[in-house]
């Protein structure tokens, strides 16, 4: 979120940013007028709304929205023989079930504006499974993680083709895996399925979220875009 957020302020556009902590996005005075942050809770729905209402009074208009919100229990991650049904219950409901509210809440939005764009975030791990022996036991791929990312998907096209002709575009990017200190031996068994790179950097990203934004990707609907180095050939 931070890298994109980045990003689009240097490519001149103007953008509203929502999260509990701003670590690296800096308000400064040369973006003033570019950059808005909208601190909160955004799995509760009434933030949700509260942040969608700040964003079009301080826009003037919600042309694309960006979903790639990740909140997460402390104890998210937990193998499944450890997996509390009550962290399960709120980590599906915090991610999978706020990415639905947020949806409800834009696309009636935009569908009286009559357009929009709305552009998820899922991951490689949403369409396929794991390759367990890339792991190990300090780091690993949990159930729900797939499970999440492939209901975001799974909602792209739902809601692409339930609210076709409206004036609204809804499309999906799956990133492999992003560089986030993981472990050398990890990263070595990765790369060796992928093309070239490996590991993605978070920048890696941009170019194919300035290309859904642009006019140049307008017939674009409904889709799941995969940006993996190859990794899931």
């Amino acid at each position: 979120g931070s890298s994109l957020s980045n990003y689009l302020l240097n490519k001149g556009h103007k953008i509203v940013v929502g999260d509990l902590h701003f670590n690296n996005i800096t308000k400064k005075k040369e973006n003033k007028n570019s950059l808005f942050l909208f601190k909160s809770d955004l799995t509760k729905e009434k933030n949700i709304q509260r942040f969608i209402n700040f964003g079009i009074k301080n826009l003037g208009s919600i042309d694309v929205f960006l979903h790639c919100s990740y909140p997460k229990t402390n104890d998210w991650g937990m193998p499944l023989d450890k997996l509390k049904k009550t962290s399960l219950d709120k980590n599906l409901a915090n991610q999978l079930g706020s990415t639905i509210i947020f949806s409800k809440h834009l696309i009636k939005y935009f569908i009286k504006k009559r357009s929009g764009n709305l552009i998820f975030f899922s991951s490689i791990y949403g369409f396929s499974s794991p390759n367990f022996e890339d792991y190990n036991n300090k780091i690993y791929s949990n159930v729900e993680y797939g499970a999440i990312k492939s209901g975001v998907i799974s909602i792209t096209r739902y809601f692409a083709k339930l609210y076709k002709k409206k004036g609204l575009r809804v499309n999906c990017i799956s990133p492999g895996g992003i560089e986030d200190n993981q472990e050398k031996l990890f990263i070595r068994n990765y790369k060796k399925r992928c093309n070239s790179k490996g590991l993605l950097k978070s920048n890696d990203i941009n170019g194919l979220v300035k290309f859904l934004i642009n006019e140049e990707s307008k017939h674009i609907n409904g889709q799941n875009i995969i940006i993996d180095d190859g990794w899931s050939l």
